[in-house]
């Protein structure tokens, strides 16, 4: 299991942690709506850091008669919750404080205490991003970061590096939105910058929502991945040609892998079944994640 996930995770969550509790004080002192808005950001950033550690735990159990190829998808299901924890207590609540207090302003106290809190929460925010990045750039090589949030079968690099760059960004508004609420005396840019968080959680939610519904499904190995397999399989001296070829991710670092493959001609059948566990061994030192492998030998048929 990449380790490098679970060092970003326990980064994020003891930045969060301390982030929310800095945020809670802050609210406690200055009413900013903005504020306790990102108050509970944090807190449910810190919940689901924790929901992602419950995932890789819970993959970890062995395969059961009921679940025979084993529990990987477990961190897919928790990342899915995830996306929904930001959507819910997140950017719903976000909106709602702000909507709230734009009806219904309140004078901002205190406001150094929050604009030296919030600077507090960008360090270990940037931290704990920071963090992220680095451990991602070995899974990403040469993609662009988009196309590593789309295509990365880690479902918790890609929630964390969307989350801490959403927290960064949160924070930022909530700071624009307290220096100007303070500047003009009007504490409706305050309000203003708690919808704005809430409209930046809902999208990031959104985007996270379709990757790992994606992931649920079922998702095919990378492009590389697969042109790898089939490289192994037809450079194997007792084999012609793969006919067809499926796989899947039964969870971030595990492939099942399906192939119907023409064998050379005249093979005994002991000795077929010699090639196949060749040809498996083959496709395991070539892509280490196919743990689960099928091969059925067949006929090539050009139509």
């Amino acid at each position: 299991m990449h380790e490098g996930g679970l060092r970003a995770i326990i980064a994020a969550f003891l930045a969060n942690l301390g982030i929310a509790i800095a945020k809670l004080v802050g609210f406690v002192f200055t009413g900013s709506a903005s504020m306790l808005a990102e108050a509970i950001h944090s807190a449910a950033d810190t919940t689901n850091q924790g929901l992602l550690l419950l995932g890789r735990r819970q993959a970890l159990k062995p395969a059961t008669p009921e679940h025979p190829f084993g529990h990987g998808r477990e961190r897919f299901f928790w990342s899915f919750v995830v996306a929904l924890v930001i959507f819910s207590f997140g950017a719903v609540f976000a909106l709602f404080e702000g909507i709230d207090k734009l009806r219904e302003p309140h004078e901002l106290e205190s406001v150094g205490w929050a604009i030296g809190i919030l600077l507090f929460a960008i360090v270990l925010e940037s931290y704990s991003f920071r963090t992220a990045i680095h451990e991602s750039r070995t899974l990403k090589g040469d993609e662009s970061w988009w196309e590593f949030i789309r295509r990365s079968r880690v479902p918790e690099l890609p929630v964390l590096l969307l989350e801490d760059l959403g927290a960064l960004v949160g924070l930022t508004f909530a700071l624009t939105g307290v220096i100007v609420a303070k500047l003009t005396d009007n504490a409706r840019f305050d309000a203003m910058g708690s919808i704005a968080i809430g409209i930046l959680l809902a999208s990031i939610a959104v985007i996270l929502v379709v990757e790992m519904k994606s992931l649920l499904i079922g998702e095919s190995a990378t492009p590389a991945q697969r042109q790898a397999i089939a490289d192994a399989i037809e450079a194997h001296k007792q084999t012609t040609r793969v006919i067809h070829m499926r796989t899947e991710h039964l969870g971030p670092e595990e492939l099942l892998v399906g192939a119907k493959v023409e064998f050379v001609n005249g093979l005994t059948l002991a000795k077929l079944a010699t090639a196949i566990d060749s040809v498996e061994k083959a496709i395991r030192a070539a892509v280490p994640d196919a743990r689960v492998i099928y091969i059925e030998p067949d006929i090539y048929r050009a139509e």
